[in-house]
């Protein structure tokens, strides 16, 4: 069995600034201009048995607005007529029932030898019906490929239709520019269930890959973490041993290891135990040596686990996160606010998605050939920076949100870090209300929405006009960060939202907004 490289993302260290003091809140108006629509947007409701947090995931958050990659200021979306507005078509000569209804996440047009393909990437969450634990669903990606194998016809057929399965809607989805790979970030890994028509051969295989559930369940409090163990029926007290070490754990039921690695921090062995339950479950207590740090993992790359969130520290934590910007139309002037502090901020770390990994898969293999664990760095968004490459991926780093633009042409440093947003990762977790986030393609700004009215901008800091002192260190200020906030007039929720290097886009269930950003031009 072959084994996927094991990577890691190099931070470009000249892209970060550590002196960086937060945004200051700036009143200059920015330019809006509403267009009403003639017909109101093809917008999409959950059925009554799409319930799930995934379909929520991949139906409810859907960017109804999309952008042409190679004209920024062109966006196109569908009206409730069956309208594709603001985009010319190339039709092509095909059609083909693929089943239930699917997002397109992905796409690219290839041209090789004259002959013509587009490939796509197909998102479905369907139902396992023998699947008796959890909710049933499963998020299922079609790597589908149409060509047109004759130059002399004007007909495309299916010639590559592979499928992976996994358990959660993918943060990032996009296939390589020459198709023959593909990058996914996910909570849940992903796995190939068939291979064009060999999908007999592999059923049984398959089935039991569908009906899998996690090795063990944990949380966590400031002070402990409590691991829970399903076991096997007609399981006693001398088929468990489990050995606790500062940093290391082995668990062995029945002769066999269950679970053993070094933990993601000390724990103090002497007050950690472990209990039966009456339920035939295994619960073990670990208590933290280090107090209130905030473990990503519990056993350091093990992926066998699920985490599970305690939501009251999450709604604690949120109290804390107001510093670095502001809402208030005129905040305090006077008022001392620290510049931002790693060393400070950790705290913010509670907010990490479960740990997420980034996978490349080979389209000619279908086998995983990198992988980064991405722990706590909880990913943004995603943006089209150069049409000719994959969309880049904005990932949380400490307090900062670094983007980075794989590269697939370059096993040896697949993905580059390419710009810095100072302190937005922080920022966008006091956002509570926030659906959509964005930047420009040339850097200049990040931007984020709520589901209704509101669009904060974050410019990346500007030399100063003017001379300005810092209060705190009696130091001159060479350049400061701003932010905006713009306020739509509409109640109508905001379905989709795109950011170009001079305008952002703003569609509403009956509007289309434009906020000129950038005034230079």
């Amino acid at each position: 069995m072959e084994v996927a490289a094991n990577c890691s993302l190099r931070v470009k260290r000249p892209l970060l600034d550590p002196r960086f003091e937060g945004y200051k809140l700036s009143l200059e108006p920015l330019p809006c201009y509403q267009l009403e629509l003639d017909a109101a947007v093809a917008e999409v409701k959950l059925r009554d048995d799409q319930y799930t947090l995934e379909h929520m995931h991949a139906f409810g958050m859907y960017n109804y607005l999309h952008c042409d990659s190679w004209y920024q200021d062109s966006v196109y979306y569908i009206d409730n007529l069956g309208r594709v507005m603001n985009l010319t078509v190339m039709l092509i000569m095909f059609n083909e029932e693929l089943g239930n209804p699917f997002i397109i996440i992905h796409s690219i047009s290839l041209m090789n030898a004259e002959e013509h393909s587009v490939t796509a990437l197909l998102l479905r969450i369907e139902k396992e019906e023998l699947d008796m634990k959890g909710s049933g669903f499963y998020v299922s990606l079609e790597w589908v490929t149409i060509s047109k194998k004759n130059k002399d016809a004007n007909k495309y057929e299916i010639i590559k239709h592979d499928i992976l399965r996994g358990k959660s809607v993918p943060h990032y989805a996009a296939i390589e520019p020459d198709g023959k790979g593909l990058m996914i970030v996910s909570y849940k890994s992903f796995t190939f269930v068939h291979v064009g028509q060999d999908l007999e051969e592999n059923k049984n295989e398959t089935m039991s890959e569908k009906i899998k559930e996690p090795l063990y369940y944990w949380q966590q409090t400031e002070d402990d973490l409590t691991v829970t163990v399903r076991l096997p029926e007609g399981s006693s007290k001398e088929d468990i041993q489990v050995q606790f070490l500062p940093e290391h754990i082995n668990i062995v039921l029945k002769g066999q290891r269950f679970l053993e690695g070094n933990l993601y921090s000390s724990i103090d062995q002497e007050s950690s135990t472990w209990i039966i339950k009456e339920n035939n479950s295994l619960e073990i207590f670990l208590t933290k040596k280090n107090e209130g740090l905030t473990w990503p993992e519990l056993v350091v790359g093990d992926k066998q686990g699920e985490f599970i969130r305690d939501s009251a520290q999450c709604a604690a934590i949120a109290e804390r996160l107001m510093h670095l910007t502001s809402e208030e139309l005129n905040p305090n002037p006077d008022k001392e606010k620290p510049p931002c502090n790693a060393q400070e901020l950790e705290e913010c770390d509670i907010f990490f998605e479960e740990s997420s990994s980034l996978c490349r898969f080979d389209g000619s293999t279908l086998k995983t050939t990198h992988v980064v664990n991405l722990g706590s760095n909880q990913y943004l968004f995603s943006v089209i920076v150069d049409p000719k490459e994959m969309p880049c991926f904005c990932l949380r780093h400490d307090v900062d949100a670094l983007l980075w633009q794989p590269h697939s042409s370059k096993q040896e440093d697949m993905w580059e870090h390419i710009a810095t947003f100072n302190a937005l990762g922080y920022v966008q977790a006091s956002k509570r209300d926030k659906k959509f986030f964005a930047c420009a393609p040339n850097y200049s700004y990040a931007a984020l929405c709520e589901c209704l009215r509101r669009v904060f901008i974050y410019r990346q800091p500007t030399p100063m006009s003017t001379v300005l002192y810092n209060r705190k260190e009696g130091r001159q200020v060479g350049q400061v960060a701003k932010q905006q906030v713009a306020s739509l007039e509409t109640n109508d929720p905001i379905l989709g939202f795109q950011a170009t290097n001079e305008r952002l886009f703003v569609l509403t269930t009956k509007n289309l907004f434009l906020i000129k950003v950038n005034t230079e031009n």
